[in-house]
């Protein structure tokens, strides 16, 4: 799940709201934000301005980094079942045939269900 505004210490609900109001939606558009354009909402000092740019850009980067981890975990997860489909599967599969036909002329030796003898 992306980060939102709300993730960042200090920014709640009303934060959030009163950001929005000044066309501060998401975590880009905070971490991007001039700190004028910031102190200009109600309830943002320059200190707080300035603590919640830098808590936005490094949710940014940990969320950024987190992704990428993800994705090439998938992505390796996804080389690995690819490669095990190989010859060496496809070779161990007609062993494991070859393997029940031989088993079950095994099984079938003496209990008669062979070839029928005619008695004349």
């Amino acid at each position: 799940m992306k980060p939102a505004i709300i993730d960042i210490p200090g920014i709640g609900p009303a934060a959030a709201a009163a950001l929005g109001e000044h066309r501060i939606k998401t975590l880009a558009s905070l971490a991007r934000a001039p700190v004028e354009k910031i102190t200009a909402v109600p309830g943002f000092s320059e200190a707080r301005a300035l603590r919640v740019i830098a808590a936005a850009a490094d949710l940014l980067a940990t969320s950024a980094t987190s992704q990428a981890t993800e994705t090439e975990t998938a992505a390796a997860g996804k080389q690995v079942k690819a490669g095990g489909k190989g010859k060496k599967d496809k070779k161990d599969k007609r062993k494991d045939k070859s393997k029940k036909g031989k088993k079950a002329k095994g099984k079938n030796k003496g209990k008669g269900k062979g070839k029928k003898k005619d008695k004349q």
